[in-house]
């Protein structure tokens, strides 16, 4: 995976599993949310979507997500802008979105390896979630009647505060899987910071990340 792209993590293959799982992607017109290397859209077309569009603000990572699909043959057709630009071809019947979500800070000594993808592509503002925020008190209004959105976020970035944005903007939501895992290198570079803020216990190293399911009516 190029450096200027997010490369596919934990995260992304759980939001995967849990949509592929939950048996709403055949026949779906799906939306693939800050798509980065194309790794959840492509999944979504070879879970039997009817269509999928995904979106990056990035460049680079427009241009990495097209090559995925080519060489998965997968059909997924991926457009440079915000998440929002989505309005503009809904209503879905799923949207999957595994968004920038890592709180961050000002800090030059912080060492994180290119590896890790741009920063673009994981901060998140000081409590994580400018991302967050808006995606989901609108993401209903990209859903069609019935349609499911697939959320995947980290501990750090309040999963209680999505959880009541969602049904506040008229959604059913609920948590479906958790799972505990080890810092990367952006989480394991913030560590101590996240200490000081007294966001993480000290000594601990992992977090949880969560995929919620919320669906409208």
């Amino acid at each position: 995976m190029p450096a200027d792209v997010y490369p596919p993590q934990e995260d992304s293959q759980l939001l995967i599993d849990v949509a592929t799982q939950s048996g709403t992607l055949p026949d779906a017109c799906v939306a693939d949310l800050c798509t980065g290397s194309g790794v959840v859209g492509v999944a979504a077309a070879a879970a039997g979507a009817r269509s999928v569009r995904a979106f990056d603000v990035c460049p680079h990572a427009v241009r990495a997500a097209k090559a995925n699909a080519a060489v998965a043959g997968a059909d997924v057709a991926v457009h440079l802008g915000p998440w929002t630009r989505a309005a503009e071809f809904g209503p879905f019947d799923v949207v999957l979105s595994n968004p920038p979500y890592v709180p961050d800070f000002d800090d030059e000594r912080e060492q994180i390896p290119p590896t890790a993808g741009p920063p673009l592509s994981y901060n998140a503002g000081f409590d994580g979630r400018s991302i967050l925020d808006p995606l989901c008190q609108t993401v209903p209004e990209l859903l069609a009647p019935g349609g499911v959105f697939f959320l995947v976020h980290s501990e750090f970035s309040g999963v209680d505060r999505s959880m009541q944005q969602l049904r506040a903007a008229g959604l059913s939501t609920d948590v479906v899987v958790r799972r505990s895992i080890p810092f990367g290198p952006v989480m394991t570079a913030r560590a101590a910071w996240l200490e000081r803020v007294r966001l993480l216990e000290p000594g601990r190293r992992t977090e949880e990340i969560v995929v919620i399911r919320a669906d409208k009516p």
